[in-house]
């Protein structure tokens, strides 16, 4: 179900929290502190249905993603991921697509989208960073893509990290390294880092800047972006989708987040 705009509005599962001001700025808070904002099916649908409708020259002209709590984003809710090991395999491809499609609805959209990570981003947090224009990083915010820790990999979210890290990827994308907010901005992942207490005002700062724009160049730059530096294809797209069901499938991965839901180590930690 698509929302209804209005100043505050609440989806039915409370994963996703929107404000959106009198000047057109959308905010939109990922709402599960509890699991430190791990994405759910509902979760990824609800950003989807909430970003896909905007359009240039309607109400809102700048989105911000935020992240509500202790982390900006988790990453993949792991229960969600764990339920893929019993799933059949259209299944299993189907909910990638899921990811895969909400991915795909920011990067496409002509709206400008401004990241706000207030907090730690691992996994798909980091994606989500990656499909923003900008993404602004709090001092002592930790990065990282932790996916082959449990035997997976970070397949759904690779082209687009590619997209922003260029042949920089190497470093961070197979060993699960955990790295600073410096390291980010050095990477590219984070366009500035600032101190926490003034990531708001940063954040506004570029806001302002969209603000003092005309929204449909806006939008038409934005397009013209897209071409000139174009992010992943179709074809690449479904072929990392099709990596992740098969490691799925694999021995390591029904090991790795066993582990992880036993809280102990996966046989292969040395």
């Amino acid at each position: 179900m698509r929302p209804e705009w209005r100043d505050k509005w609440w989806d039915a599962e409370m994963v996703i929290e929107v404000d959106t001001d009198a000047r057109g700025v959308m905010t939109l808070w990922l709402n599960r502190p509890d699991v430190h904002n791990a994405m759910s099916a509902e979760m990824m649908d609800a950003i989807s249905d909430t970003i896909a409708p905007l359009t240039p020259g309607g109400h809102v002209r700048v989105v911000v993603l935020a992240g509500r709590g202790e982390s900006f984003c988790a990453g993949g809710d792991l229960g969600w991921m764990r339920a893929q090991f019993s799933a059949p395999p259209e299944a299993r491809l189907s909910e990638a697509r899921r990811l895969s499609n909400m991915l795909g609805v920011l990067h496409g959209c002509d709206l400008p989208v401004i990241g706000r990570l207030h907090g730690n981003a691992f996994g798909g947090g980091v994606g989500l960073a990656c499909v923003c224009d900008s993404a602004f990083g709090a001092e002592g915010v930790l990065l990282g893509l932790t996916e082959t820790r449990l035997g997976l990999i970070p397949a759904t979210i690779g082209p687009y990290v590619a997209a922003r890290l260029g042949p920089r990827l190497r470093s961070v994308f197979m060993s699960s390294r955990v790295f600073g907010a410096q390291e980010g901005a050095g990477l590219g992942l984070l366009a500035e880092v600032v101190a926490s207490d003034a990531l708001e005002a940063r954040v506004e700062k570029e806001v302002r800047a969209y603000l003092g724009c005309a929204p449909g160049a806006v939008a038409d730059a934005k397009r013209l972006a897209r071409m000139l530096a174009p992010g992943p294809d179709a074809d690449t797209i479904e072929k990392a989708l099709r990596a992740l069901v098969a490691r799925w499938e694999s021995e390591e991965a029904v090991e790795g987040v066993g582990a992880f839901f036993e809280k102990r180590p996966p046989a292969w930690k040395l």
